[in-house]
């Protein structure tokens, strides 16, 4: 086996160098835990940045992992096969249901593709036609958030609210307006007749854990239904049983026309999808838009056997009841810790914002075998396995503590 100085000079020669790793190389993984090349056990709290909700090597995933690629891996999707259709009927069940009277009413269609951004890229594509249709080729504009973040493609990057990641790219599309968060009045003067869509994010995920209020995600549901334009979430990050319920918007009681959906899906292969009310998916005709990819046999069955232990498993039972134990714990560090400001978030997709840089704090978390994140400069980001337990947490915490005070008496 090759050392770590031998993996990393490897990656150094031949990769471009887009990634400033933590100088660790991870081997394997059982459950909440991850291993490094000298089988030391990692505490995870970052899951694949959402990715592994079912923390790692679940003998369900990989038993169906296995069966599946001796079966069929891939098939163009000029055929068909037999879980494309299973799991679009899922998902459009599951985002037709909600968390108050049991049923928004609402007909759902889905696309798959390969990851989130290209699921921001479909959804704004359908979004321009469905508004082309209603109001002709000059409905076109986009509106966003501030501070947002939504992908890597020019499309996804264009509407991500957040400099240092489109600086160096322009000119992105120019036909987005960006408004800040939570701010009901701005929202009302962005949009008009020409807007085709209001993209945002429930949760915003790199930009610092922030949640759009319930009144301002109402008022977005009424704006796009004025104008005749398509509310668009992005649930990404934290979507599909992160806020403890299957979808985010049903956290927050107010149904979007179309959601991108991406990380956990598929259980760690790459999955995304958007999924649209019929009224929006009926705007696209064969040709439009398609993917070599997404949808594949493996992923897609993958997909439901997800879907399946989340339920057989009451994960998202466990995100409520874990989340809240996770949040009292951080909001206990704020109200002890002079170098913690605030905790941000629900379920398992929180951060606790410091006085301090985080990733510091990141970095020397690793020594004591545990993995947490940083976001947002000043952010240390909680996405854990939806298998955490509350004895996770309280090691979890010990760590933090440990180190916010190291921290506050260095500065002292």
């Amino acid at each position: 086996m090759k050392t770590f100085e031998q993996i990393a000079e490897l990656e150094r020669r031949y990769l471009l160098g887009t990634y400033n790793r933590y100088p660790i190389v991870l081997t394997r993984g059982k459950g909440v835990f991850l291993y490094d090349l000298d089988d030391r056990r990692y505490l995870d709290f970052v899951s694949g940045l959402g990715v592994n909700a079912l923390g790692h090597a679940h003998p369900r995933i990989v038993k169906t992992i296995r069966e599946q690629a001796g079966r069929l891996i891939h098939v163009s999707n000029l055929y068909y096969h037999e879980y494309q259709g299973a799991l679009a009927e899922k998902l459009c069940t599951l985002a037709s249901g909600s968390s108050g009277d049991g049923s928004s009413g609402e007909k759902f269609r889905a696309f798959f593709q390969n990851s989130g951004t290209e699921a921001i890229e479909g959804s704004i594509k359908l979004a321009r036609l469905a508004g082309h249709r209603a109001g002709g080729e000059s409905k076109s504009r986009l509106v966003a958030l501030e501070g947002s973040y939504h992908g890597r493609t020019f499309g996804a990057l264009s509407l991500t609210g957040q400099e240092k990641h489109r600086k160096g790219f322009e000119p992105m599309l120019e036909e987005v307006t960006f408004v800040a968060q939570n701010d009901i009045e701005g929202l009302r003067a962005a949009v008009n007749d020409s807007t085709c869509a209001i993209v945002l994010e429930p949760i915003f995920g790199e930009g610092g854990i922030y949640e759009c209020s319930v009144e301002f995600l109402r008022e977005c549901r009424a704006v796009a239904d004025r104008h005749k334009a398509a509310l668009i979430f992005d649930e990404i990050q934290c979507g599909l049983g992160r806020t403890g319920t299957m979808f985010a918007f049903q956290s927050f009681g107010v149904t979007p026309d179309i959601v991108a959906i991406a990380k956990p899906i598929a259980a760690g292969l790459p999955l995304g999808a958007f999924i649209a009310k019929e009224e929006f998916a009926n705007a696209i005709s064969p040709g439009q838009h398609g993917t070599t990819f997404g949808g594949g046999p493996l992923a897609c069955r993958v997909a439901l056997e997800f879907l399946a232990i989340v339920e057989d498993e009451k994960l998202l039972d466990n995100v409520n009841k874990v989340g809240a134990y996770l949040q009292q714990e951080l909001k206990t560090i704020v109200e002890k810790s002079a170098v913690a400001k605030e905790v941000r978030g629900r379920g398992f997709i929180q951060g606790i914002n410091l006085e301090i840089p985080a990733r510091p704090i990141v970095d020397e978390a690793l020594a004591e075998g545990v993995l947490f994140n940083s976001t947002h400069d000043t952010v240390v980001r909680f996405l854990p396995p939806f298998l955490l337990e509350e004895k996770h947490v309280d090691k979890g915490i010990r760590v933090l503590k440990k180190l916010l005070k190291k921290k506050r008496k260095a500065a002292a």
